[in-house]
């Protein structure tokens, strides 16, 4: 039985936008959720699911571009899927982002809400992150135009079907590497290291990673580039090769001195992930110093910490103010990670409790603690929802505040409930998905009043936003 084509509407207009990077279109009554248009163009759109109420689909052709759309500014956009926004001006961006947070906090959270302040925008809106990952290939994507050079070339089809990327995996793609030349998300030498190593590597014939088959030698560059000038490279393999492993990384440094932390990491297993892995120091410091504030943190090649430094300064200033803090209160810190919020706002607390489920954020919270001369912070490791029992809470002095910052899924079910026994006269809840934000909001409504709403975009040309929200006890 074949596979039923996949249905193509013409000329429909972009009307609005939906969430997470989708724009809309309404026809008699059927939504339409488009991937890779802006309100105002006018497209014709590739259904890729189709339900009877609604569908989703990807504009493939463009009769009419939007007044609102701009030039993007890098060479892989519209391929390597990051800043997927980039043909919206930034305002524009801003407007969608806001838009989302107040569309889902009343649609999911159907609750009593305040007037939402205005979105904090980042003043830099390239060169913004302090992390990034590449990964190695050996299949790299290729346009159709490449394609078509690739066929023309003399060379036969099996000569050419595997060739090296070093860059971002393409969405969707498992084992395709966007081959990237220069990116606007971390400032130099990073584009400069990146470019060097894969012509270094690719002149002496080094192995580039096989997803498919398990197989080769490089897979990973890693980089974490800070607001102080310090910086941490971390180049993973997939095995041990000490010859070329050493003449590589001695090279680095010769050609890039500015690089103050050096690192490796061997690999052998199915996914990237180094968690579970034990980094090896070949050259420099064991951490890199971040400035965030008034504060310093040590960061490590597994330590997790907000990727756009100058931005979680805005977002850390709006959680403080939220909290209302006049120094004689308790904190609790939950989802702390390596302790950041918690340790921000200890200057204006008598007490602070970090929990963390992830023991090396718990390691460097308590380092970072120390390296900045807090000793009324402690940070404990473990699942919150395990944690943070009745007699933890007695030992630990009840809270005056509780900051919660979960992952994207947001807070399990039984922290609210908790949270609701404890009875904190004050709630600041920082969210990276606001969907998942609502439905905890609502679940706490019935003691808590949301009372104060600050959205705040920590990465531009993105769909992705943080929001903060205040929250407080009814019967005060």
């Amino acid at each position: 039985m074949r596979k039923p084509k996949n249905k193509l509407l013409k000329e429909i207009e972009v009307s609005g936008y939906a969430a997470e990077g989708k724009s809309l279109a309404k026809i008699d009554g059927k939504v339409y959720f488009i991937e890779g248009a802006v309100p105002g163009d006018i497209v014709d759109l590739m259904l890729t699911k189709n339900k009877k109420d609604w569908a989703e689909g990807k504009a493939i052709h463009f009769h009419k571009y939007s007044e609102n759309r701009v030039e993007p500014f890098c060479k892989h956009f519209g391929i390597c899927g990051g800043c997927k926004w980039q043909m919206l001006p930034y305002e524009k961006q801003l407007e969608y982002k806001q838009q989302e947070v107040s569309q889902n906090l009343r649609r999911i959270g159907k609750i009593e809400l305040p007037e939402m302040m205005p979105i904090l925008g980042s003043d830099r809106t390239k060169f913004y992150r302090n992390k990034l990952e590449f990964t190695f290939s050996n299949r790299k994507y290729l346009t159709r135009e490449e394609m078509n050079e690739v066929s023309d070339d003399a060379a036969g089809p099996s000569e050419k079907k595997d060739i090296p990327a070093l860059g971002f995996h393409v969405p969707r793609i498992f084992d395709k590497i966007v081959d990237i030349q220069e990116c606007y998300l971390q400032a130099e030498p990073v584009n400069q290291i990146r470019n060097w190593v894969r012509d270094f590597v690719l002149a002496r014939q080094f192995s580039f990673y096989n997803i498919r088959a398990h197989e080769g030698w490089l897979r990973n560059l890693t980089f974490r580039l800070c607001t102080t000038g310090e910086l941490m490279v971390n180049l993973v393999i997939g095995h041990e090769m000490k010859t070329d492993r050493i003449l590589l990384l001695d090279e680095m440094l010769k050609a890039f001195p500015q690089i103050t932390s050096l690192y490796y990491t061997i690999n052998p297993k199915f996914n990237d992930s180094i968690h579970d892995l034990e980094p090896v120091l070949y050259s420099g410091n064991a951490y890199v110093m971040e400035k965030l504030g008034h504060l310093y943190f040590r960061i490590g090649p597994k330590s997790f910490f907000q990727t756009n430094t100058i931005q979680a300064e805005k977002l850390y200033d709006v959680t403080k103010s939220f909290t209302g803090l006049t120094g004689h209160e308790t904190v609790y810190d939950l989802y702390c990670g390596t302790g950041s919020i918690g340790l921000y706002v200890s200057d204006k607390s008598a007490k602070v409790i970090g929990v963390e489920v992830i023991d090396a954020a718990v390691i460097d919270a308590r380092e970072n603690a120390k390296a900045n001369g807090i000793n009324h912070a402690q940070f404990y490791s473990g699942d919150v929802i395990h944690i943070c029992t009745d007699s933890f809470f007695e030992s630990n002095g009840r809270p005056d505040v509780i900051i919660t910052d979960p992952p994207r899924a947001g807070m399990h079910e039984k922290l609210v409930q908790k949270i609701l026994e404890i009875g904190a006269p004050r709630v600041v809840y920082v969210s990276c998905n606001p969907a998942t934000q609502a439905r905890d909001l609502q679940l706490l409504d019935s003691s808590y009043q949301v009372t104060a709403i600050q959205p705040v975009d920590m990465f531009p040309h993105t769909h992705h936003i943080e929001n903060v929200v205040q929250l407080t006890h009814r019967n005060l």
